[in-house]
C-alpha cells in the first residue's frame, strides 16, 4: 500500500522527510482526540437513545426489532452490542467508536490528498478534515455516519491504488483480492447505513474519467453488481419500515437552505467553504473550457484529487436529493460520508489561493497556512457550540436526571410526556440517565423496550395505568412534561388531578421540560 503516494514535486525538504503513513497517522489520532474532547457534555438524544436501547437488548430481541424497524441500522447495532459490553453504557463510552472513527477518516484524507499533491497537501488536508464541522460532530454521536465517512474514506483510496496500477504490481491471486476487499467493503459499509451504496455513483465515474483499461472497469463492474445483489434483502425490509421516515415529508426540520450549509455547520464557515470549493474547481472547469484546443491523448490517465473529491462530494449526494424530489427520503447527516470529499476540496482551495497569493515558494507556504489558519478559526466557533450541553437537538435529558436525582425519594411515582414526539419523550431521560431515576417508580409503563417490536418503551395512559392499581400507595409524583419552544404541555395533569393529585407550586423547569411536583 506504500505505492498509493507518488514522490512529493516542490514541496520544502523538511517535508520529503516525512512519511505518508506518518502524517496520516498523527492527524488520525488528533482528530481522534479533539473529537473524543468533551463529548460528554452533551445530553443525549433521540437517535442516539435508539443507538443505546437497541444495542442493550439481547441479540434475538434485537433481530427481531430490526425485521420492524431500523433495519438500516441494523450492524451498528450489532457493534455497539457488544461494544457496550466492554466499554460501558455513558455518553463518552457510547460515542468513543464514532471518534475513532473520524481518526481514520482523517488518516485517509491525507492519504488521497497526498497522493499527487504531496506532504503539503496532505497536511493542509489533514488539518481541514480534523476541523470539519460534520465530521468533529459526528465524532461525537453515537450513530453510524462517522463509520461511513471512514469507509468511504478508505474504499475511495483502495480504488484510486487500483486505478493506479498498484494491483498491476500484485499477483494475479492478490489482486483478486484487492477487488473481492473493495467489493466486501463496499457491501458491509452500505448494510451499516444503506444509502452509502451512493458512493458506486461517484466511483463508476472516476472510473470512466481516468479511462482505466477494460479489464479495471469489467472487475469493478462485477464487484458492484455484487455489491447491489447482496443488498437486496436490506433494500426490502428497508422498503416495508419506509414509514419511519415519513416524518421526512412536508416538515421544516430541514431547511433546503441547510443542505448548502451540509457539511460546514454555520453560514460564517460555508460560505468561505464553498468559495474555496468553487476556487478548487476553477482550473478543472478551465481546463474543460479549453478541452478542444488540446491533443486528444490515448490511454489511461491520473485521476486528480479534485475530480475523485467533486465526484464523490456532488453525484452521491445529488442522487439522493433528486429521489427526495419524487419521495421524502433525505436528511442532511446522510452525506456524512461525503464529508472527506468536502475537506478535500476545500484543502485544495486553499491550496489554490496559496499559490494565487504567492509567487515565490516561501510566500506560497505563508500564503497557505495562513489561509489553513483563517479556516481553523472560522470552524473553531462551531466546535464549541458542539460540546455544549444542549448541543444535540437541544436535549436536555442529563440535566432531567439531575433534577430528578436532587428532588425525587424512593417510593415516589415519575409519569412522563407521551404525547410528543418518540425521539423527544421525557420518559427517554430515565433510559439514557438512569442515575437520578433509582428508587423511583415508572407507573405508566406497559410494555418495557426490550420486549417490544420497536426500540422503546410502550406506555399507558395516565388513567390506564390507575385503573390497573399502579397509583395505589403514592403519595407523591414528579411529572414531566416537554417544553417546546416555550410551550409548556400539560399532558397526564388533569387525570392525576382527578386522582386525588394536586400540585405543590414546586416546577423545576430545565432547558427543554418541566418538572412538576404533586402530592395527594
Amino acid at each position: 500500500m506504500t505505492l498509493l503516494v507518488e514522490p512529493e514535486v516542490r514541496v520544502g525538504a523538511p517535508l520529503r522527510a516525512v512519511r505518508p503513513w506518518t502524517i496520516a497517522a498523527v492527524f488520525g489520532v488528533l482528530a481522534t482526540v479533539l473529537c473524543a474532547a468533551a463529548s460528554w457534555i452533551p445530553s443525549l438524544w433521540g437517535d442516539e437513545a435508539a443507538t443505546l436501547l437497541s444495542a442493550k437488548r439481547p441479540v434475538g430481541s434485537l433481530i427481531g426489532m430490526l425485521f420492524h424497524v431500523d433495519a438500516v441500522h441494523g450492524l451498528y447495532y450489532l457493534f455497539m452490542h457488544g461494544w457496550i459490553r466492554v466499554a460501558g453504557e455513558s455518553a463518552f463510552a457510547l460515542r468513543l467508536p464514532s471518534a475513532l472513527a473520524v481518526g481514520a477518516a482523517v488518516a485517509a484524507v491525507t492519504l488521497i490528498a497526498g497522493r499527487r499533491g504531496g506532504g503539503r497537501a496532505a497536511m493542509v488536508a489533514g488539518i481541514v478534515a480534523t476541523v470539519l464541522p460534520r465530521l468533529t460532530y459526528a465524532g461525537e454521536e453515537a450513530r453510524s455516519y462517522a463509520f461511513t465517512a471512514a469507509a468511504a474514506a478508505w474504499l475511495t483510496l483502495l480504488l484510486l491504488w487500483l486505478i493506479d496500477g498498484g494491483g498491476r504490481r500484485l499477483a494475479p491471486g492478490a489482486r483478486r483480492l484487492a477487488w473481492l476487499l473493495y467489493a466486501a467493503g463496499m457491501a458491509l459499509s452500505s448494510y451499516l447505513f444503506l444509502y452509502f451504496a451512493t458512493l458506486l455513483v461517484a466511483h463508476g465515474a472516476v472510473l470512466l474519467a481516468s479511462r482505466a483499461s477494460r479489464s479495471t472497469i469489467r472487475r469493478w463492474t462485477v464487484c458492484a453488481a455484487g455489491c447491489l445483489v447482496s443488498l437486496l434483502p436490506l433494500a426490502l425490509v428497508a422498503y416495508f419500515e419506509r414509514s419511519q421516515i415519513a416524518y421526512l415529508s412536508g416538515t421544516p426540520d430541514d431547511p433546503s437552505i441547510w443542505y448548502y450549509f451540509l457539511w460546514f455547520g454555520m453560514p460564517w464557515v460555508a460560505i468561505p467553504a464553498w468559495a474555496l470549493v468553487a476556487l478548487a474547481l476553477w482550473p478543472a472547469w478551465r481546463a474543460w473550457r479549453t478541452r478542444h484546443t488540446r491533443p486528444a491523448t490515448e490511454g489511461p490517465r491520473g485521476v486528480s484529487t479534485r475530480l475523485v473529491a467533486a465526484t464523490w462530494l456532488f453525484l452521491p449526494t445529488g442522487l439522493m436529493l433528486a429521489v427526495n424530489l419524487l419521495y421524502p427520503m433525505y436528511t442532511g447527516r446522510y452525506s456524512t460520508f461525503a464529508a472527506p470529499a468536502a475537506a478535500l476540496l476545500v484543502a485544495e482551495g486553499i491550496l489554490v489561493l496559496g499559490r494565487m497569493l504567492g509567487g515565490d515558494p516561501r510566500r506560497t507556504v505563508a500564503a497557505t497556512a495562513g489561509a489553513t489558519l483563517l479556516f481553523v478559526a472560522l470552524c473553531a466557533p462551531v466546535y464549541v457550540l458542539q460540546r455544549g450541553p444542549y448541543a444535540k437537538n437541544d436535549s436536555d435529558w442529563a440535566e432531567v436526571s439531575a433534577v430528578m436525582g436532587a428532588n425525587a425519594g424512593p417510593g415516589d411515582a415519575v409519569v412522563f410526556d407521551e404525547s410528543a414526539r418518540p425521539s423527544q419523550r421525557p420518559r427517554l431521560a430515565m433510559r439514557t440517565y438512569p442515575e437520578g431515576f433509582r428508587g423511583v417508580r415508572d407507573v405508566t409503563l406497559r410494555t418495557p423496550y426490550y420486549r417490544n417490536d420497536w426500540w422503546g418503551d410502550r406506555a399507558y395512559s395516565v388513567t390506564q395505568a390507575a385503573q390497573r392499581g399502579r397509583f395505589d400507595g403514592v403519595d407523591r409524583v414528579w411529572l414531566i412534561e416537554l417544553d417546546g419552544q416555550g410551550i409548556q404541555d400539560t399532558w397526564g395533569l388533569p387525570e392525576l388531578q382527578a386522582l386525588g393529585f394536586a400540585q405543590t407550586g414546586r416546577t423545576i423547569s430545565t432547558h427543554r421540560s418541566v418538572v412538576i411536583e404533586l402530592t395527594r
